[in-house]
């Protein structure tokens, strides 16, 4: 049985993550497509997943008279990432595959454009750019389906980060 307070810290900063998710997907959708290919975009995302993250440990820690087994602290995350990227994916699911189904094929025209214009810079050959851009026309990052195959990739990720806050956010043994 899941503590009623992780299972509420989890529940209430993993809706909190999904929607400032959705926030900055609607933002950058709104502004300028091009923020997409943007790699700091990605950072400021994960910075704010990582420091909501951080606040849900700490503050369930402390509901818990600092007494936080790792398993409850990696129970507490592995809910709120979970829930978060959920509602991230319906998200992106909803924009671009039922509101703007168009947006996609131009985020895929603008994500292979970049991924040439990367792999020129890092001096790759020619053949090697055209074949990685023809395997990329073949599938589209923002259909349904591989939204969904990278939900499952972000919840493994998550959970590799969830190991890592967990132990740092466990309790101390007092035993020596």
């Amino acid at each position: 049985m899941i503590n009623e307070v992780i299972k509420k810290n989890g529940i209430t900063y993993g809706a909190m993550i999904g929607i400032a998710s959705a926030l900055i997907t609607a933002t950058i959708y709104a502004v300028d497509l091009n923020l997409f290919t943007a790699w700091w975009m990605g950072l400021i995302g994960l910075a704010i997943s990582l420091t909501l993250s951080i606040v849900l440990l700490s503050k369930t820690k402390k509901d818990l008279k600092g007494i936080y087994t790792f398993k409850e602290a990696f129970t507490t995350y592995f809910i709120a990432a979970v829930i978060g990227i959920l509602i991230s994916t319906l998200f992106n699911i909803l924009l671009f595959n039922v509101i703007d189904p168009g947006a996609k094929d131009t985020l895929n025209e603008l994500i292979i454009k970049y991924t040439a214009g990367m792999m020129q810079k890092f001096g790759s050959p020619a053949s090697v750019i055209n074949e990685t851009i023809a395997k990329m026309k073949e599938t589209n990052p923002y259909s349904t389906v591989e939204l969904l195959k990278g939900s499952v990739f972000a919840i493994v990720i998550s959970s590799i980060f969830g190991l890592i806050f967990a132990a740092f956010f466990k309790s101390k043994t007092t035993q020596e």
